[in-house]
């Protein structure tokens, strides 16, 4: 079941509490001859994902609806025939937008459940992918309101993109999540429900799409799956509406790296063979790129030697491409030394240590922000270990923990904590002072 953040806030802007609800549906229920007892633990369960039977859906509505003196339907409240989380790409552009608000406010007052929600799978996964590869497009994203969006609007919400990607870069994900949260329910919400032209809509909605991206990837590494998902399909629909075939290719790049962590490496290759197909021309170097490199990790998972070492081919040749003055914003993440690491990865998987060392020093050697920098090291740490070389290991990995320093991010930890592993059991003394080392930086709670 999927959060109903849709009900939450509406729950929230009519100012009842989760008791208050149940009692004034028992009592509308009553006019109609029902005999209901709900508490606040059934409001809790709908909250969740539940939809209540008969016609407790509709009495809910008719309750809202009283109190915030607008008619509030069952799509309002997130239990249309539709259900919950379809609605945010089924419907309306103007639908999704109240959907998609709806998550960033409830998202910004930390509710559990939330963040604790877990990835979907299945066609629920895959139909956000699927429309925004086919039609229909949207023809006409306009939206009459008091409020005109201007373009030093939209260029905040750039700056703020790539101000919010720096700090996560820095400082993790979890020390950023709650910032960029925070920005788009007070700058951003307010502008999507603003007043704009086509032409200005569509690049409103790209530099949204942007910045939702972010989001998610903080979602991403702090561990909160469903969540992140939930963002990167919103940055999807967004993608859609701006009419930005590139910008979808890098969400979806960002959905492929997801299946991957989640071991989903059959979905892993679908969605980057969707991502080029759809994009086609539209698609720069650097995000083909690691877009191939990320279907080769997932072939060397699946066993597929060939496959995988073919997309080896084809990110390598895009990788000589790239020329960072012609990229977007958003593929800066794609830095030399990169699609090495990647590669490394992929190699290791297939067998080929001394191919998946080179690939790992090389990506070493590439320059790269601390983030990066992090998970290169700690590649290259763990083959130093598997070709016996704990000495450089230990040396290795004393500079990766040093760059760890200040992050705040689970996907960080979960290296520092294999690298730790991987030392422990080399049994050499400079290994174990790296892993003191790390077990200090372990130390600190996030």
């Amino acid at each position: 079941m999927e959060p109903n953040v849709l009900l939450e806030s509406l729950i929230d802007e009519a100012g009842v509490s989760r008791a208050g609800l149940a009692g004034h549906v028992n009592q509308a229920g009553r006019t109609r001859g029902l005999c209901l007892k709900y508490e606040h633990t059934a409001v809790s369960r709908w909250l969740k994902g539940q939809r209540p039977r008969g016609q407790v859906p509709d009495l809910i509505c008719e309750v809202l609806g009283s109190r915030l003196d607008r008619p509030v339907t069952l799509d309002d409240i997130g239990m249309g025939t539709s259900g919950v989380y379809t609605v945010a790409h089924g419907s309306t552009l103007p639908g999704f937008v109240e959907h998609a608000t709806a998550l960033w406010r409830s998202d910004e007052q930390q509710r559990p459940n939330l963040v604790s929600a877990p990835a979907v799978t299945g066609t629920t996964a895959v139909m956000p992918v699927w429309e925004w590869e086919n039609p229909p497009e949207d023809a006409d994203v306009s939206r009459p309101g008091p409020s005109r969006v201007s373009m030093a609007d939209i260029a905040m919400l750039r700056a703020a993109r790539a101000h919010y990607e720096q700090m996560y870069r820095k400082a993790g994900g979890i020390a950023t999540r709650a910032r960029v949260v925070g920005f788009l329910n007070s700058e951003t919400a307010p502008l999507l429900r603003g007043g704009y032209s086509d032409a200005t809509g569509r690049q409103l909605h790209r530099a949204t799409g942007g910045l939702v991206a972010v989001a998610g990837i903080c979602a991403y590494d702090s561990d909160a799956h469903g969540l992140a998902q939930r963002y990167f399909h919103q940055a999807l629909r967004l993608a859609k509406a701006s009419g930005d075939r590139g910008l979808g290719g890098y969400v979806i790049a960002l959905l492929v790296n997801q299946s991957l962590f989640l071991a989903d490496y059959r979905r892993s290759v679908a969605f980057a063979e969707a991502a080029l197909r759809a994009a086609g021309s539209h698609i720069t170097p650097a995000l083909a790129a690691d877009l191939y490199a990320m279907q080769a990790k997932a072939y060397a998972q699946l066993g597929d030697h060939r496959s995988a070492l073919e997309c080896i081919r084809r990110a390598e040749s895009q990788d000589g491409r790239i020329h960072p003055g012609h990229e977007p914003d958003e593929t800066g993440y794609v830095q030399p030394g990169l699609v090495n690491v990647q590669v490394a990865e992929a190699l290791l998987r297939l067998g080929d240590l001394p191919g998946a060392r080179e690939h790992a020093a090389a990506a070493v050697r590439s320059p790269a922000h601390d983030r990066g920098t992090v998970h290169r090291l700690a590649m290259l740490t763990h083959l130093e270990l598997l070709q016996g070389e704990p000495d450089k290991a230990a040396r290795t990995a004393s500079e990766m923990a040093e760059r760890a320093r200040g992050m705040e991010s689970r996907r960080l930890r979960d290296r520092l904590r294999s690298v730790r592993e991987h030392l422990a059991a080399s049994g050499c003394a400079d290994a174990e002072a790296a892993a003191g080392l790390i077990d200090g930086a372990l130390r600190v709670p996030l």
